[in-house]
């Protein structure tokens, strides 16, 4: 939540030269519903079998693709295997502070962070992101999101990089 993972995904996928997906869009477009409407009406458990239908889905993409994942897609039903299966896995580690910020400046609204108080929103932000951790841990690239690149990424992903079949998750 608030890494950047659209914005650099965007970027990444414009310098090697092919798609961009995002699964919250894919996810929304295929069950024709918000997220936050979907998880209220069927609960986290269906939404997450959802997700994971998406990546799975996804595997036969007929394009090189840069593939950005809701945050807590990696965390579930192994999709983080599943992920590295796909292509190369790339972690933009965001720290407490740099997410609050975001979340306060930002237009899109999360319902997990709605109606708290900062002190509230950084205790959700810091147990959130301690909870995740570990999975994000298996990416096999970690880089900050406070000082991401995208000519330093490229230069990091080039010799990881499948041949162009290949696909890059980003969460």
């Amino acid at each position: 939540m608030y890494s950047g993972k659209t914005t650099v995904g965007k970027q990444l996928a414009k310098k090697l030269n092919c798609d961009f997906l995002d699964t919250d869009v894919l996810f929304e477009t295929q069950y024709q519903t918000s997220i936050p409407e979907f998880f209220a009406e069927h609960g986290e458990a269906a939404f997450r079998v959802g997700e994971r239908k998406i990546l799975e889905d996804l595997q036969a993409y007929p394009n090189p693709v840069v593939i950005s994942t809701g945050g807590g897609l990696p965390c579930f039903n192994n999709n983080m295997e599943l992920m590295k299966k796909m292509g190369t896995v790339i972690y933009l580690q965001a720290s407490v502070g740099a997410v609050y910020s975001r979340f306060e400046t930002s237009k899109i609204p999360r319902p997990l962070l709605a109606g708290l108080s900062k002190e509230e929103a950084i205790q959700k932000i810091e147990s959130h992101l301690a909870e995740r951790e570990p999975f994000y841990k298996q990416a096999n690239i970690t880089v900050s999101a406070e000082s991401v690149r995208i000519d330093s990424l490229l230069q990091i992903l080039n010799p990881l990089l499948p041949p162009p079949a290949g696909k890059t998750s980003i969460h």
